[in-house]
Parts: C-alpha cells; structure tokens; sequence
C-alpha cells in the first residue's frame, strides 16, 4: 500500500435515510469508485487510504467492476486498523440493467456481497430505468438488448431485499420525476434514495424540489464534472467563475465545493 498523507482526519455530516432498517444514517459526502481507466490496484490502494483519512461512505457498482477491490481494501482497512469492523462503513452498490428483472434482483444482489466479501449493504439502487437481456454487463446497453423495466415487480424484488436484511436501504439512480412517481404510486418501501448527475453547472433544480417534497434524499454523481474520464467534462474543474469564487476563500475549486457540500 502506498505510504498515508499526514492529513487530519475528516468529519463528514450525516443525512438519515427515510426508508431504511434500524435508521441508518448516511455521510454526506462519500468516494466513488467508477474508474476510468480501471486500475483494480490502484483503487484499491485510494479506498484506503480514503478510509485511513475519514472517508466513510463509498459507491460502488457491478458495472464498475470495483466491489471486489472495494471488499478488499475493507478488509485490509480493518486488519491495519483504521476502523474497529465493517459496521462503521456505509457502502453503496446498484443493479445492472441486466440483472433488473424480478427473478435477478436477489441473485444479483447476493453475487454484489459476495464480491464485497460483505454480509449487508447500507444501501442497494437500480443503476438505471432501464431493463435489458440478462447477459454481459456493459454501458452503454446495446439498442436491440434494451428493455422496458416492469418496475413494479423489480421494485417489489428490491424491497424483498431490504426485509431480507441483504441491505438496510433501497433506492434508485437515473430516475426523473416521472419515473419517481411511478415508483412512489405502488411502493410499500419508498426509495430513500435517488442518484442522478448533479454539479454547479448542472444543478437539476426541478428535480431536488421534488425529491424534496416527497422525503427522497437526492445525491450526486460526478459533482465536479469527471474530468478525465471518458463520460466527463472539464467544463466544472476549469469553470473561470468557479475558479474565481474559490481562490476567495483559499481553495482550489475542489476544495470549495467540498466544504459546501458539507453544508448544504
């Protein structure tokens, strides 16, 4: 493992979660481990270290191949100590659109922790809503192996899961407010979560009032845009108005809209 920066250890708010088992509350701000490129070693080796500095939360997916090195560095953060057992964790994975059928949810789920090496999951999301023919995990889904979701039996199959005590919470990501709607018109377990693309330059407001207004907790991916990566932009990280706002207070860009969102 690469030598731990000597940095202070971080202290991320919470946020409890509406439909969860036992009241799990989730950190704030968490570490996503979708790579590009992949490198299984090298993010083994940053959850690490995330962990060894504060970093509590981490998202992982079956489509970004990260949960075995994820479950690894788990593993490995306990035996050196830099947590006292798994529970001090909150991790995150999703369902792939192939797996989102009602017979696969459970299976999918299962292989999820066995790659994690975990027994539970704080929280489980439908990656996208969106079916497609069991099969390869790949993004993005071919046209003519795209389904149409049955949403109410895959919802039901999700909250099979959380009464299984598989996950504590279950949620969706991708999802608009119609989409939500849906959900929310036959789920017995609402979502408590729902995880879409939001940064400064992309601030999904239409779609926060509304999770808002129905007690979802609405979380970002690629809150500085992902640069670098094949799906990202450099339009947030070089914004010059960013920049300016955070060189006011001494911060890089980064810096600035951590600190704000631990307050938001």
């Amino acid at each position: 493992m690469a030598d731990v920066p000597q940095v202070p250890t971080l202290s991320i708010p919470e946020v409890k979660l509406s439909s969860s088992s036992g009241g799990r509350n989730m950190p704030v701000i968490g570490m996503g481990t979708a790579a590009d490129p992949f490198d299984e070693t090298a993010l083994k080796e940053a959850i690490l270290e995330a962990i060894s500095v504060g970093y509590r939360h981490f998202d992982a997916a079956s489509l970004y191949k990260s949960e075995k090195p994820l479950g690894e560095a788990i593993a490995e953060a306990i035996k050196f100590g830099f947590i006292a057992s798994r529970d001090e964790l909150f991790i995150t994975s999703k369902l792939w659109c192939t797996d989102a059928h009602p017979d696969l949810v459970l299976p999918a789920l299962k292989n999820s922790l066995r790659m994690l090496q975990l027994e539970y999951l704080d929280l489980y999301l439908i990656h996208w809503p969106l079916s497609a023919k069991p099969g390869k995990i790949g993004f993005p889904v071919p046209k003519d192996e795209q389904l149409a979701m049955d949403f109410n039996s895959v919802w039901a199959a999700m909250e099979d899961c959380l009464r299984f005590g598989l996950t504590k919470s279950i949620g969706v990501s991708n999802f608009s407010c119609k989409k939500l709607e849906n959900i929310l018109s036959f789920a017995t377990i609402p979502p408590s979560v729902n995880q879409v693309e939001i940064s400064p330059l992309w601030q999904q407001q239409k779609l926060r009032e509304f999770c808002k207004s129905k007690n979802i907790v609405l979380t970002a991916y690629s809150p500085l845009g992902a640069k670098g990566t094949r799906w990202g932009t450099n339009e947030v990280m070089d914004n010059e108005t960013l920049k300016e706002i955070a060189n006011a207070h001494n911060k890089t860009v980064a810096q600035f809209h951590f600190d704000e969102a631990q307050r938001a």
